[in-house]
């Protein structure tokens, strides 16, 4: 039985077992140790085992060990088996079973050197021994070493050129080959006569039996006795005989063996046949050296994978190699292909995608562009001709155990994040870059790169952590924004779709939805959080530790720095959760503080430096001021607990240009310190400065004239003013609402006077050159500074309406009068984007779970942000006209001359036509936000005007204005939403259309309707006059069902009101929807469903009349004189809103102005305009199912109804046959009873009855259940007139149809149906299915009839069986 050997990735219990199992087969063992002299003594019979191990013969080793200190004896104990002999020493037999080291080298026997030839030293003339170069040896047959090393091979050589001693036949053979060769000698006629006769087989010397290990004189001699003895007995033996002994050994032998023999004997005979070729006269000797050992095929068999194929081309190699080169005795090819000169590009002929590959500059580089090879972007693998890597070849270069290959492939993809997100690659590529990246786990892989201990992979990777998260542009914008109006309160960047997720579970309280939020993000692993919020996902990584070690151990470079600061800034800008916890890690603000912004510094110098450390730097400053933003109670411990009023001073005290740092540097800190106080203001902190400060900003107000008259004006100049400005607009108010009334009134009048100087002798001639509108807005907000705290105070003494008045016509006045101010208001329109919704879409690289605003390469000029955005400016303007209008009433009728623009008049038209809305991502929510501030005080310029000049055609607009603005205002704008439904929406001068005839009208056009029979005392125009003497009614409907929640309209209120006491954080709302959806005029019709469906015991709702009729009356003066505010509401949302009028409860339908009011917007919606547009197969915006809100209209109907013919129209209304075929069904199939109440005249009916009836129907069951309805009688014209005419019209239809390409189901059905009609026992019915004409509405029956059967049908009757026809003409 022949056992497995043991394989590669076997384990010790494997081998175990295979030893178990050779021991219990009793198998032979393939080895056996022999333990006698080195002479062959022992086991004689035995063929010497060839050793082919790497061994080194050493002659002076000693033979006996060195002395040991012997062990006491020891006296062996028997086992109880196997007694221990009497006369044999146990210490003999112990030493005799000795298998140890000493015991082998006490047993080694000197070799016999009695016939070995004793060669004495060469004398040499030099004083030490040539040096040994193995490449000065000839490596002819170092091949037939195999795997033995070179010191063996080398021994081994010089004892075989030591021993040799040429005789004398060997150097009379040597006389005509070169010196020191040897050639191959023929066989003498003695071996030739010792051949067996008929065999191939040489027997002139033994193959197996050397001699080795006899003395030196008797093996060889031995060696031939023995072979002679063989060879005579294989011929005295028949051939037959011998092939039986052959198979015999065969058979008992190892097949290993036998191949090894028969390979073995292979070889000798072709090493024998080519030495006698090479002896064959007029044939060439090859000389073999003596020092070269001849080179068997069996040994140079291993190397035979390594020759290339017959046939095959050679390998075109650049260098060639050699034999002499270390480690290239055997050469690999395969291994050396990377040398090759690279294939041909191939030119791709399909239009089949390839693989993206990009430059070591992250350019994305063209399939087809050949580049040479010095370059470094060949050799990568995988398509090895085309230049460039892939990402796949930059991940697996970032695993890399060079350092250098890691930073720079972190470099490279740095490089392709931010090409990306530029948009150069544009549409070249499928896919988003930044989606497969974090798909492929690029941000942990930059997570565990930060933890590398070399500097420049931790450079590396904050600057590739810094690309991903920072996306180019956006802090740029919210920069230049921080002055505007309100520009200092932003949207958080955290995905929109997680808090959606959140916002389903609105009945849990907040702080409970808070706790049960962080326990659940706290159980996800970081993937899962990255998955839906990278921001989160990092955190969960301990980022914030890292980069704190970073900053404060390792000391990086200025680079480095500027990295961690910006990704800590994009951290603090995700939520209030991410700038706390920022703030609450430990040593990080510390850190940053006390390197990055101390007092005390050394100048620098002009440019670059190698550290920035112990060196003031506004980043860190912007850092500080992102953080206070986010909440009152951060900004305080940041202004109480890290020394910031300290530095705030040193930065603030000292112009930049004093300052020891540079030019761009020392403006942008100075910037930032203004910030940050000014945020601290916001909370009404930081207002002890102002009196230690107070020098430092007059002089700095003083200075502003003389600045903004310096050509050219820098930009960062210009923040830094807009900065100072926005500073003193918040002290100021800080000072009115944390201080008593003269402190209040003391810091209020400290700098009016540099106020309005600087407004007055600086805005006229600056907007006379009109060089740099787009900063124009500061010096609007220098106004707007000294009259915002005057709003808020009780008196108003005379002096101050006499500046209010000068500034006026100083400056106002002259101002709205430019041309240049026209231009602008002509802006406007190609600036929005409510006018232009495209501006607004998502970049390509934008994620989900990555939010940025999208700036890369800056805003467009026409943009709200754009160079040549009139926003910031006319927000400031009219904000400014606002606050003075406001204290001064007389200045109304000159303000309005700014309403009267016609560029704001065509830009409101823009906004209130029907136009898709921008698509919601976090660039047009920022947008929005700033268009809404500009609309909303427009909006409220013009309501304080209309009080006292009103204009119908202007009024009309504006309230249209106001109701577009109502439905898109964002979170964070509820204290605007609220004032709109205070001021705008309903205010009765807005609706000029009241005073106009707009009710005359309505009646008048209800008149030409020919289906209209209203009563005429209960018109639409009675209705609209009615509605608008009750707005003050409608108002507090809408105030109560449509107001945001309390704790968001206090924080937005205190926001827009400046009641900095009361203001929690500058981070609004995440803007996950407008605050009020789109139908928000049938809110409360929605309240009140979902009031009755909630309460368990059916009762309805206090004031449900009175509810439902103010909603209903709003809803119908939109629907009549501003139908564009419904133009978001499709025709089937409005129905399904007016069906839930009938299901509150059983008595409300029934109420007359109720009735009124419903078919009244019933007509409206059944108009010959409208009707198209209605479309109920659709999904509808919130309704889940509109079949499943039929059903229980169904319900509703044939439970409460009573034949009421509106509620009848509701009902008939969903089953025209353009409709789904699910609602006739639903209503003939599960509520036939309800067709008995059904009592709708023809006349009365809100839509032509051919919608109904054409084209004809084709589902099966439903005509089976029209003609069961009809013949059972529960469908008669009598309670039911319209359905009876619409299932005679589609049965009549189908019974006589001819279409040949209908199944044999449906012909079957429709003969049965047919014989069933003409054996009908109701002659009215079959009267009118068999002689059914066309619909007509003003027959009583509602269709006309043939007076007799038309030919085809008579030939179509003559079909059916003569026994059928027999009976039905009985009957007849």
């Amino acid at each position: 039985m022949m056992l497995a050997r043991p394989k590669p990735g076997e384990s010790e219990v494997d081998l175990l077992r295979f030893q178990s199992q050779f021991l219990e087969a009793g198998a032979t063992p393939a080895v056996q140790l022999v333990k006698g002299s080195r002479y062959g003594d022992a086991h004689p019979d035995q063929p010497p085992l060839h050793d082919h191990r790497d061994v080194v013969m050493l002659d002076d080793l000693p033979d006996l060990p060195p002395a040991l200190v012997p062990a006491p004896a020891k006296r062996a104990r028997p086992s109880p088996g196997q007694p221990l002999p009497q006369d044999e020493d146990p210490e003999e037999r112990l030493s005799r079973h000795d298998q140890h080291i000493t015991a082998v080298l006490t047993k080694i026997i000197e070799r016999d050197t009695r016939s070995v030839t004793l060669n004495l030293p060469v004398p040499s003339g030099v004083a030490f021994p040539p040096v040994f170069h193995r490449s000065q040896e000839k490596q002819v047959g170092r091949a037939a070493s195999g795997k033995r090393s070179i010191f063996a091979q080398e021994i081994a050589a010089r004892r075989v050129s030591e021993s040799r001693v040429p005789s004398v036949g060997e150097v009379v053979s040597n006389l005509n080959p070169p010196e020191g060769a040897v050639t191959y000698e023929a066989p003498s006629p003695r071996d030739k006569d010792s051949q067996l006769p008929g065999n191939s087989h040489d027997f002139q010397e033994p193959h197996l039996v050397t001699g080795k290990g006899l003395k030196s004189q008797e093996a060889e001699q031995e060696a031939q006795t023995i072979h002679e003895e063989n060879v005579a007995r294989l011929q005295a033996m028949a051939p037959e005989e011998i092939m039986q002994e052959q198979q015999r050994l065969l058979a008992q032998l190892d097949p290993s063996l036998v191949a090894f023999l028969r390979s073995h004997s292979h070889t000798r005979k072709q090493a024998g046949a080519k030495a006698t070729k090479e002896q064959r006269p007029g044939g060439p000797s090859f000389p073999v050296t003596k020092e070269d050992p001849i080179m068997s095929a069996s040994t140079s068999e291993p190397g035979k994978e390594n020759r290339p194929e017959p046939g095959a081309p050679a390998l075109a190699l650049p260098v060639a190699p050699h034999k002499e080169w270390l480690h290239m005795d055997t050469v690999e090819l395969e291994k050396l292909h990377w040398m090759q000169d690279l294939p041909p590009l191939r030119r791709q002929q399909t239009q089949e995608r390839m693989q993206a590959r990009f430059s070591l500059q992250g350019e994305l580089l063209a399939p087809d562009v050949d580049l040479p090879t010095h370059l470094g972007l060949h050799h990568h693998g995988e398509e090895a001709e085309r230049a460039g890597y892939s990402l796949q070849e930059l991940f697996h270069l970032t695993r890399s155990q060079v350092s250098q290959q890691r930073a720079l492939a972190l470099c490279v993809l740095s490089q392709i994040i931010g090409r990306a997100q530029a948009g150069e690659f544009g549409d070249r590529l499928v896919g988003s870059v930044l989606r497969l990246l974090l798909d492929a786990g690029f941000l942990f892989l930059l997570r565990f790169s930060l933890d590398d201990r070399v500097d420049g992979v931790i450079a590396a990777a904050v600057r590739a952590l810094r690309t991903l998260l920072v996306a180019p542009g956006d802090e740029e914008l919210l920069d230049s924004t921080f002055s505007w109006y309100h520009g200092a309160s932003v949207f958080p960047l955290r995905p929109i779709q997680e808090d959606k997720e959140d916002g389903g579970e609105d009945e849990e309280p907040a702080t409970e939805k808070a706790k049960k939020k962080s326990s659940e993000e706290g159980s996800k692993p970081p993937p899962d959080l990255a998955r839906h919020d990278v921001i989160k996902g990092l955190l969960a990584t301990n980022l914030l530790p890292r980069l704190r070690y970073v900053l404060e151990v390792t000391c990086p470079g200025p680079s480095v720095v500027l990295d961690i600061l910006a990704v800590l800034i994009r951290l603090a800008r995700h939520s209030l959760e991410s700038a706390m916890r920022i703030l609450e890690c430990p040593r990080l603000i510390e850190t940053i503080v006390r390197e990055f912004l101390p007092t005390s510094w050394s100048p620098m110098v002009v440019g670059p430096t190698s550290s920035l450390h112990k060196v003031p730097y506004a980043a860190a400053m912007k850092l500080l001021r992102v953080l206070a933003s986010t909440g009152r109670n951060i900004a305080a411990r940041l202004m109480s607990g890290f020394d910031i009023r300290s530095r705030l001073c040193r930065f603030i005290a000292e112009a930049p240009q004093e300052l020891a740092l540079p030019t761009e540097e020392a403006e942008t800190l100075s910037t930032e310190a203004f910030r940050l106080w000014a945020v601290a203001a916001f909370y009404g902190q930081g207002g002890d400065l102002y009196r230690e400060l107070y020098p430092v900003l007059i002089q700095a107000l003083q200075a502003l004239p003389t600045e903004l008259g310096a050509c050219p004006l820098h930009p960062l100049s210009m923040q830094r003013m807009a900065s100072l400005l926005t500073l003193l607009t918040k002290l100021t108010l800080a000072a009115g609402s944390t201080h008593p009334e003269p402190i209040r009134q003391e810091c209020f009048s400290t700098g009016s006077k540099w106020l309005d100087e600087a407004a007055t002798f600086s805005l006229l001639p600056f907007w006379h050159s009109c060089s740099r509108s787009s900063e124009a807005h500061v010096l609007a907000t220098t106004s707007s500074i000294t009259w915002t705290q005057v709003s808020g105070l009780h008196l108003c003494p005379e002096d101050w309406l006499q500046d209010m008045e000068h500034l006026s016509e100083e400056l106002l006045l002259p101002l709205l009068s430019q041309p240049s101010l026209g231009s602008l208001w002509d802006s406007l329109r190609h600036c929005s984007p409510v006018c232009n919704p495209l501006t607004c879409a998502p970049t390509p690289e934008a994620l989900p779970s990555l939010v940025s605003l999208g700036c890369a390469g800056g805003c467009p000029p026409l943009s709200v942000a754009g160079t040549a955005s009139p926003f910031p400016f006319l927000t400031a303007l009219l904000s400014l006209v606002n606050i003075l209008v406001r204290i001064h009433k007389g200045l109304c009728g000159q303000m309005a001359a700014v309403l009267a623009a016609p560029g704001l008049q065509n830009y409101f038209f823009q906004c209130v036509a029907p136009r898709p809305a921008p698509q919601f991502t976090p660039f047009s929510a920022w947008a929005l936000r700033h268009e809404h501030h500009l609309q909303y005080l427009a909006l409220s310029l013009a309501q304080k005007v209309a009080t006292s000049q009103p204009e119908p055609a202007t009024n009309a607009l504006y309230h249209s204005m106001a109701l577009a603005l109502l439905s898109r205002l964002l979170p964070g704008s509820e204290y605007l939403a609220q004032e709109l439904l205070l001021s705008c929406v309903f205010r009765l001068e807005f609706l000029p259309e009241k005073a106009l005839g707009g009710p005359e009208a309505a009646d008048f056009s209800d008149g030409l309707s020919l289906r209209n029979s209203a009563d005429p005392h209960c018109g639409r125009g009675a209705l609209l006059l009615q509605a608008c003497q009750d707005l003050p009614s409608i108002r507090s409907c809408y105030l109560t069902h449509c107001s945001p929640a309390r704790a968001s309209l206090l924080a937005s209120q205190a926001l827009y009101r400046w009641e900095l006491l009361r203001v929690p954080s500058l981070l609004l709302p995440v803007p996950k929807e407008p605050l009020l959806p789109t139908d928000w005029p049938f809110q409360p019709l929605i309240h009140l469903y979902h009031q009755a469906s909630d309460t368990p015991s059916g009762l309805p709702p206090t004031d449900t009349v009175g509810t439902a009729m103010r909603a209903l009356q709003w809803v119908l003066l939109l629907e009549s004189w501003r139908p564009e505010a419904l133009w978001a509401v499709p025709p089937a949302a409005r129905l399904a809103r007016l069906m839930c009028v009938f299901l509150v409860d059983s008595e409300l339908f029934r109420e007359t102005p109720i009735q009124h009011l419903v078919a009244a917007l019933v007509a409206r919606i059944c108009q010959p305009q409208v009707l198209p547009s209605l479309n109920l197969d659709c999904p509808l915006p919130g309704l889940t199912s509109f079949p499943d809100l039929y059903a229980s209209f169904l319900d509703h109907f044939e439970a409460v109804s009573f034949g009421d013919h509106l509620f009848g129209a509701l009902v008939l209304l969903p089953l025209q046959r353009r409709f789904s075929v699910t609602l006739r069904l639903a209503l003939f199939g599960e509520h036939v009873g309800a067709l008995r109440a059904l009592g709708l005249p023809l006349t009365q009916l809100p839509v032509p009855l051919e919608c109904y009836t054409g084209p004809p129907e084709d589902n099966l069951a439903l005509l089976q259940l029209y003609f069961r309805a009809l013949v059972t009688g529960a469908l008669c014209p009598r309670w039911c007139p319209v359905l009876y005419a619409v299932a005679v019209a589609h049965v009549n239809s189908f019974i006589f149809s001819q279409d040949p390409k209908s199944s044999d189901e449906v012909k079957t059905a429709r003969r049965n149906m047919l014989q069933k009609t003409w054996l009908l026992a109701d002659e009215g019915l079959r009267q009118h299915l068999l002689h059914y004409k066309l619909p007509n509405s003003s027959f009583p029956e509602g269709f006309e009839l043939y007076s007799q059967l038309p030919p085809l049908r008579q030939h179509y009757l003559q079909t059916l069986p003569s026994g059928v026809l027999q009976n039905g003409v009985s009957k007849t």
